[in-house]
Parts: C-alpha cells; structure tokens; sequence
C-alpha cells in the first residue's frame, strides 16, 4: 500500500470518529448499542490498516480480543492499546447482559474517547515509523 492511500485511510477514519463524536452532542445521537458496534468496526479497522503496514495478516474474527492478540503477536510494544481494546470489549459484554448499571457515568461519551485514543496512538505511531506520506 503507498503511503498515500495509508494516510488518507487514518484520515478517513479520523473522519469517521469526528462525525461519531459531533452526533453524540446532539439530540439525534445514536443508541449506545450503535455506537459501541461503530466504535469496535473502527477499532478493527485501525488494528487491521496499521498492521497492514507491515505485512501482518490479521484473523477474519469478530472477537476484538483475538484480532488484537495475532495484532501484537512479534512487537509488544503495541500493547500500549490493548486496555482501549478490552474497554470497548467490557462495554459490548455489558449490553449484551443488560448490566447497564456496570458501564460507566455517559458511556456513548467513553467509548468515543476510547476509539479516539486508539485512533491518535497508532496515528502517531505511524508518524514516527515515517508511514504517513
């Protein structure tokens, strides 16, 4: 993949979470159950395009814990994501078993920034690897 068309992918995403993040202060906000969905198919992307960089193939799963596990599998050092990864997890787990009262106070607001901070730590990480074109 050019470096182009890489860049202009984490700006697409970017895009992406920009518009997540402005409909979230409307009236007209998506349900927290979309919003999770939106966040973790985000996620998924940014594991996948990062990692396509290096030529790693990525598993074809759903479960954010097994892609994340072949993600890191040879370079530790991308760990530093992995709590982001497990909160949109821990959200997704709580909707699926109604336990609402164990998501934290404004959760549409948390999963935002938690896909928010996986987006500008593999964003700048990509910048320092000089993949950005």
């Amino acid at each position: 993949m050019s470096d182009k068309k890489f860049t202009e992918q984490f700006d697409l995403i970017d895009e992406h979470i920009e518009a997540l993040e402005e409909n979230n202060k409307t009236k007209d906000s998506k349900s927290l159950d979309s919003l999770v969905t939106e966040a973790s198919l985000i996620c998924r992307e940014l594991l996948t395009l990062y990692a396509s960089a290096y030529d790693k193939e990525l598993p074809d799963s759903d479960d954010l814990l097994v892609l994340f596990k072949a993600f890191v599998k040879g370079d530790t050092s991308l760990t530093a994501v992995r709590d982001n990864v497990r909160e949109l997890v821990y959200y997704r787990n709580c909707l699926i078993e109604d336990r609402y009262d164990a998501l934290p106070q404004n959760p549409e607001k948390m999963a935002l920034h938690t896909i928010r901070h996986i987006y500008l730590y593999l964003r700048s990480r990509a910048d320092q690897e000089d993949l950005l074109g």
